[in-house]
C-alpha cells in the first residue's frame, strides 16, 4: 500500500494511483475495491491426535468461556481451484433441525466472527457453519470472485457430506445468511435459503 499524503475524497493520491493504475483492469480494480482481508485474528493447531483446535488471538475479541471455545469445531476443506478453505461448526443447539450457512463481512475473519455465531445460534436456536474466503484467516489462496464462489461450493459440500454436522431431525433445512455484500455467493445452491442483509431478513425457496 502506497505512503499516505494528501487526502482526495477520503483517499490519498497515492491510494488512488495504486488502485487504478496498478494494474488499470476492471476486475482488479473490482478485487481491491470488494475484499479487504484483515490480518487473521486466529490459527488452527492439530495434535498427535488429530484434533484440530481454535487459538483466538486479541484482535478477535472473544467474548465468552474457554468453555464455548473448546465447543467450537475448525477444520479445513480443499476447494475446486485449488485452495484450502478454513471452515467453524458451531454447534449453538444440538438438537435444532436448522443450520445456518454463513458467509460473513469483507472485512472480517472467523476469529472476529465467533463469538457473534454463539450470540446468534443461541438466540435463535439453530447451528452456525461458516467458512473463510481464500485469503482471509488461515485459507490460502488470494480473493477474487471466481474463487468465491469455488469456496462457498466447498462449504456446502462439507456440510451437506460431513455426517457429525447433518441434522438429526426427520426434515433438515439449511438457511444461508450473507453479510453485504456477499448475498450473491447462495443464489446458486439447490436448497430451501434464506438471504440475511441487514436490516431486513429475505426469505426464498430454491428448488
Amino acid at each position: 500500500m502506497p505512503e499516505q499524503g494528501p487526502r482526495m475524497n477520503g483517499f490519498s493520491i497515492g491510494e488512488l494511483c495504486w488502485l487504478f493504475c496498478c494494474p488499470p483492469c476492471p476486475s482488479r480494480i473490482a478485487a481491491k475495491l470488494a475484499f479487504l482481508p484483515p490480518e487473521p485474528t486466529y490459527s488452527l493447531h492439530t495434535d498427535a491426535n488429530g484434533v484440530t483446535s481454535l487459538h483466538l488471538t486479541e484482535r478477535a475479541d472473544w467474548q465468552y468461556s474457554q468453555r464455548e471455545l473448546d465447543a467450537v469445531e475448525v477444520f479445513t476443506t480443499r476447494s475446486s481451484r485449488g485452495n484450502r478453505v478454513a471452515c467453524m461448526f458451531v454447534r449453538c443447539a444440538p438438537n435444532s433441525r436448522y443450520t445456518l450457512l454463513f458467509s460473513h463481512g469483507n472485512a472480517v475473519d472467523l476469529g472476529q466472527m465467533c463469538s457473534f455465531y454463539i450470540g446468534l445460534g443461541s438466540r435463535i436456536n439453530c447451528n452456525v457453519f461458516s467458512y473463510d474466503y481464500s485469503g482471509y484467516g488461515v485459507s490460502t489462496g488470494k480473493p477474487s470472485e471466481k474463487n468465491l464462489y469455488a469456496d462457498i461450493e466447498a462449504a456446502w459440500q462439507m456440510l451437506r457430506n460431513k455426517s457429525a454436522y447433518r441434522c438429526k431431525a426427520k426434515k433438515t433445512c439449511v438457511k444461508l445468511c450473507a453479510q453485504v455484500p456477499w448475498l450473491c455467493v447462495t443464489f446458486n445452491l439447490q436448497v430451501r435459503i434464506f438471504f440475511l442483509s441487514f436490516p431486513f431478513l429475505y426469505p426464498f425457496n430454491s428448488y
